[in-house]
């Protein structure tokens, strides 16, 4: 299977998700929380979290962080199903138009939204680890998981 369609499965699991697990960096460790994930026009993912929340803190102090997006809800056998891990960084971003793409997926997000503890983080990608299934893994390239004209939701 090419680079360029393991990409698309990639980026097929990150539009189907709307929750991911993120692993920050805590004093040297890796610390995991749930979040809610929305993508950007390029397919991206972009984050909305609250300064006061320990991943945010984490990431002001180091933004490298993973995100797994796991796709085997409902699978008797999780392990046999897809996820994926993206690697990368993470920049806070106070922009309109990255929170509107984030409510749109997840308009329940409104009621805190406002709140002006509360900012969009968008993820620049510097690989993936995509596991479809027992013996069925690959790494993929930034470029290959979002090339150009790839499109988030």
């Amino acid at each position: 299977m090419s680079g360029a369609e393991q990409g698309a499965k990639a980026r097929a699991l990150l539009h189907e998700a709307g929750r991911a697990t993120l692993a920050t960096l805590l004093d040297g460790a890796p610390y995991a929380s749930l979040v809610l994930v929305a993508e950007d026009e390029d397919g991206s993912p972009i984050l909305l979290l609250s300064d006061l929340a320990e991943h945010a803190k984490n990431l002001k102090r180091d933004a490298r962080a993973a995100l797994l997006i796991d796709g085997t809800a409902g699978l008797a056998d999780a392990l046999a199903g897809p996820r994926v891990t993206l690697l990368g960084s993470f920049e806070r971003k106070s922009d309109e138009r990255l929170k509107s793409r984030f409510l749109a997926r997840h308009p329940a997000a409104s009621t805190y939204a406002g709140f002006g503890d509360f900012a969009c983080y968008c993820m620049k990608v510097s690989r993936a680890h995509l596991v479809e299934g027992f013996g069925r893994i690959a790494w993929i390239a930034p470029e290959d998981l979002f090339p150009p004209g790839a499109k988030g939701l």
